[in-house]
């Protein structure tokens, strides 16, 4: 069953799959990456451990994903064949009372010794910081951490971390970009008052997007929008529907980014262009029209719209969605680094 299912998904893929050896691919390595995800499919393994008492996640992508875990075929009650190790715990909760849990698993199980920590991973939205307690120092240090897009400076380490996609489903699917009648869609949740936003908001190229009333609203915006304007540091939620719509994500930051979701997968500089604000409105234009030309933006709309199946989540998970795209991650995060042992004070 689950090879009809990846033939399936490479009959959807087509126009991707078929430019795989090309630079016009969505994926960072995507030779590899088809025949590795369907190697996940078939062996990779996940030892759930038992929290000390019931909990519940403090946000609902957080709750989705831990669900849809435990649902999949991911799970195994064996923990001498799991590749990797679940630590469930609320991440709300008083970092002492995290530490007494890693510090019962260290006592209880002979896993977390064995790596001091590097195949396990924990969901947290918010990110943890860094403590002086051994076990929130381990846990911090080697254990993947998947937090939420964007992660709080200094809550995430590059090549560990993992970021979910913003929650999302596309409940317009047959809805198709339209006519692009406006040029550049400022997104709604941008700083309201900051420098780049005043100037956007006297220029007639930039509509402001306020709060849409309902969602078909927003789908029909997007889909009449060339590119959608969103800033690094705020809530980039609509990006997926960006994606999916033909609105080229313009992203607005003045540092680089390490923790945009599914990092390891996607070629972002092919489906999103890149601005800082120091420029103000003359150097977004610049950029933008330098990037993408009339051309070679419906490469770059073409690219984001194959792009978008990565960023939807679903109650029961689908292939390509956004729930595998976390769990083949964590895949490639699967060969742990065995950390020799230190003295903690």
């Amino acid at each position: 069953m689950s090879a009809i299912i990846y033939f399936l998904c490479l009959s959807l893929l087509t126009p991707v799959s078929k430019s795989i050896n090309d630079s016009t691919s969505l994926y960072l390595s995507p030779t590899i990456f088809f025949p590795s995800y369907q190697n996940m499919l078939n062996s990779f393994k996940i030892y759930i451990y038992t929290p000390s008492k019931p909990f519940s996640f403090p946000s609902p992508i957080e709750s989705l994903f831990f669900a849809s875990l435990q649902a999949s075929s991911f799970v195994t009650q064996n923990p001498e064949e799991a590749h990797l190790f679940f630590v469930p715990f609320a991440s709300n909760i008083p970092t002492r009372s995290i530490a007494r849990f890693i510090r019962d698993l260290r006592m209880e199980f002979p896993y977390w010794n064995r790596t001091l920590g590097a195949d396990h991973f924990y969901v947290s939205c918010t990110g943890l910081g860094y403590e002086s307690d051994r076990n929130l120092v381990e846990l911090k240090k080697n254990s993947v951490q998947i937090s939420c897009s964007p992660v709080p400076e200094g809550k995430f380490v590059p090549h560990k971390d993992i970021t979910l996609p913003p929650l999302a489903s596309f409940t317009y699917a047959s809805h198709s970009p339209g006519n692009k009648t406006t040029r550049y869609l400022v997104m709604h949740n941008v700083a309201k008052d900051s420098k780049l936003v005043n100037e956007l908001r006297n220029d007639s190229d930039f509509l402001m997007e306020s709060e849409p009333s309902n969602e078909m609203t927003l789908v029909e915006r997007l889909g009449r929008s060339m590119f959608c304007l969103f800033e690094y540091g705020a809530d980039i939620s609509g990006i997926g529907k960006a994606l999916r719509f033909g609105c080229v994500p313009v992203m607005v930051t003045d540092r680089p980014m390490q923790d945009l979701p599914l990092m390891d997968v996607l070629n972002w500089q092919k489906i999103v262009v890149f601005v800082g604000s120091g420029g103000g409105v003359k150097e977004v234009k610049r950029v933008v029209d330098r990037a993408c030309r009339d051309d070679e933006c419906e490469g770059t709309r073409r690219l984001g719209t194959a792009a978008s199946q990565h960023f939807g989540w679903n109650e029961i998970p689908e292939p390509y969605d956004s729930f595998y795209m976390v769990i083949y991650q964590l895949w490639l995060r699967r060969h742990t680094i065995r950390y020799p042992r230190r003295e903690f004070v």
